[in-house]
This record gives C-alpha cells, structure tokens and sequence, in this order.
C-alpha cells in the first residue's frame, strides 16, 4: 500500500511538471512587438500638448517615446510622469 502510494504522488508530481512546462503565455505589454505602447505613448504625448499646450514639450515625449520604445508613458495627471516635458521657460513668466 505504501509503495502505491509513493508511486501516485511521483506520477503526480512528473505529470504537473510536465503540465506546466508546456504553460505559455502571451504579454499583454508586447503586443505588436511593441508598436501598440509606443502607439499608447505617443496619444498620451498629444493628449498632454492639447491639455497643457505651450507648457508642455509635445515633441520632446514624442521623441523619448520612440527612444524607449513605450516603456516611459506620460500620464497627463501625473506631473511626476510629465515633468520632463514641461517647458520651465513658460512656466517661470507665471511664476
């Protein structure tokens, strides 16, 4: 009884291993090879100009979009992820 029961927990144990090696999985980040962030990125980039418009350097997220390709998106509400693009020169005339 005991040997039948040492052999079912090492099937066990071989059949799971073999279950999940063959696990994929499919990033949801990666889509396209990437195109689909930078895509996200560059909208978000746009979308900060029209919000915040001679203040904020569209060209300049634009440009670190495609250098990053995505991995740094501007969220137009968090001045920690816009801060970079922010034209200090028009801010400084209302400060």
């Amino acid at each position: 009884m005991n040997s039948k029961a040492n052999l079912f927990l090492i099937l066990a144990v071989i059949g799971a291993a073999v279950l999940i090696d063959h696990v994929q999985s499919n990033p949801a980040v990666d889509l396209f090879g990437g195109y689909e962030i930078i895509s996200v990125c560059m909208t978000n980039c746009a979308q900060c100009k029209r919000m915040y418009g001679t203040f904020f350097n569209g060209q300049l997220c634009a440009e670190a979009c495609l250098e990053f390709k995505g991995k740094i998106v501007p969220d137009c509400e968090d001045i920690g992820s816009i801060a970079g693009f922010l034209n200090r020169a028009e801010l400084k005339k209302f400060a």
